[in-house]
């Protein structure tokens, strides 16, 4: 079990985020405008290494858009979400940018094309993504994040018209909730965060799971009894033996949008 909130300090913004959990099933009502105005301002200020504001979201509005997006993820609730964004790493501005001042992007001296500087792109996207996510929760509305629209990144990107230097990070669907799942444990502060060095030993490092493993097979049996889950343990070592991530590896697909991975 993880830490009680009893022992936290706390605000909204605290509960907030405690009590943040996926929602897949949305009500059909539409988003306001201001709610849309205030839930992108919010991710433009989400931390920007270096300033270089390198990602770009795009809100998919056309249903047909959605109901391709749903068969790359294979998640119908992707096209019944009111609101759908996909969230890019993106360069090619910084790159036109670079251009327009005289820099030849598609010269060896170019870098914003490089292993660093995409995953620079890529965490900017991600920490643009969870301000927005976080706004959403504290106006009541619910969310998914969707790692799932990388199951094809190609067709993505054909869809999308992402251009040069740019590459898909994360979805995100936000609607009014339509279901109230409980809270998907988390492991014990201590196995998570360590002082001063990582642990040297995997016992120790490992000395919660069993204990894990039993609260998070506890916690999928009351929320589907119909359906078992693995344990925690089982599904990490199932995960690692996947064939079907070997499909999704970024290099080749980031290669094609002009990045240079090697470097």
């Amino acid at each position: 079990m993880t830490e009680s909130s009893d022992n936290l300090r706390t605000n909204e913004t605290i509960e907030t985020l405690l009590n943040r959990r996926s929602i897949r099933k949305f009500k059909p009502d539409a988003i306001d405008e201001q709610t849309i105005a205030t839930l992108e301002t919010v991710a433009q200020h989400a931390a920007s290494s270096q300033y270089l504001q390198d990602w770009s979201a795009i809100r998919v509005e056309d249903q047909r858009l959605k109901d391709a997006i749903v068969e790359i993820s294979h998640q119908t609730y992707v096209g019944e979400a009111p609101l759908l964004y996909l969230f890019v790493a993106d360069e090619h501005r910084n790159a036109a940018i670079a251009q327009r001042k005289g820099v030849d992007v598609h010269s060896d001296e170019f870098t914003l094309n490089s292993s660093y500087r995409f995953t620079q792109a890529q965490n900017d996207a991600a920490f643009a993504l969870h301000a927005m996510e976080t706004a959403a929760y504290s106006l009541g509305l619910g969310c998914v994040i969707l790692g799932s629209v990388l199951n094809n990144p190609r067709k993505l990107i054909e869809l999308l018209h992402l251009p040069e230097f740019t590459y898909p990070v994360l979805g995100l669907a936000i609607g009014k909730p339509d279901q109230s799942p409980t809270l998907k444990p988390r492991m014990e502060r201590d196995d998570q965060f360590f002082v001063d060095r990582y642990p040297a030993d995997d016992e120790q490092l490992l000395h919660g799971l069993d204990e894990f493993d039993a609260t998070v097979h506890k916690y999928y049996d009351l929320r589907n009894t119909s359906r078992p889950v693995d344990a925690f343990s089982d599904q990490i070592a199932n995960n690692s033996v996947d064939p079907g991530v070997l499909d999704r590896c970024v290099e080749p697909v980031a290669k094609d949008q002009g990045f240079r991975l090697d470097h």
